[in-house]
């Protein structure tokens, strides 16, 4: 039995947030121009449609790896992690929960600290980030925190053992970790820049449906 195209009673709609505004700063910008995906600090950031020219994400599309396991490994894929943002309130709490008085946004390879945005790894996808200098980014989603990025942490800490402290990050940091996001109007980025998140309506799409 097929339904009607317009039935008698629509149905009952999840509650609804409406989109809003929130301001935050960037307090800091790093780029990884080497080998791996360790960055380091510099003045600003030049953003094309690939990302950031020279840095390890840049690219329009990715090669698939433990994340996309929908996907044979190595298949290419439409880049949405050209760039990683982390939170420096957020590092805090993940690195007291790990033992340890500080994460680097640097060890963990983030391109921008952004902060003033409270629970900025919570930000929904979809989310724009409108920068003041006129780049805008969209969010793909949270930054799930794995043991590589827990091992690159540990090598600063040689007195720990590095494998506690690996798996502790991914622990710490879940749902702390930040976003990763692409470019959606290119542009440069500079440090003390003001970024407005612009978050879009809300809802949880219903179970049963």
């Amino acid at each position: 039995m097929t339904l009607p195209m317009f039935p008698a009673e629509a149905p009952v709609l999840p509650e609804i947030r409406p989109a809003r505004r929130i301001k935050g700063e960037v307090s800091m910008l790093l780029a990884a121009l080497g080998r791996d995906f360790l960055t380091e600090a510099v003045a600003s950031l030049e953003m094309g449609y690939d990302g950031i020219g020279g840095d390890f994400h840049a690219g329009l599309t990715r090669k698939s790896g433990s994340r996309e396991p929908w996907y044979t490994r190595g298949t290419e894929m439409r880049n949405e992690r050209q760039l990683s943002i982390v939170a420096s309130d957020e590092l805090a709490v993940a690195a007291a929960g790990m033992g340890i008085d500080r994460i680097e946004p640097g060890w963990i390879g983030a391109n921008l600290v952004i902060d003033g945005i409270p629970l900025l790894s919570m930000l929904p996808p979809r989310t724009q980030l409108f920068f003041e200098g006129g780049v805008t980014l969209r969010i793909d989603g949270d930054n799930g925190p794995c043991r590589h990025a827990g091992a690159a942490i540990a090598k600063n800490f040689p007195d720990m053992d590095e494998t506690t402290v690996a798996l502790s990050f991914v622990k710490a940091a879940k749902r702390r970790r930040g976003v990763v996001a692409w470019v959606e109007k290119p542009g440069v980025v500079r440090q003390g820049e003001k970024v407005t998140a612009h978050i879009w309506e809300q809802w949880i799409y219903p179970s049963g449906s």
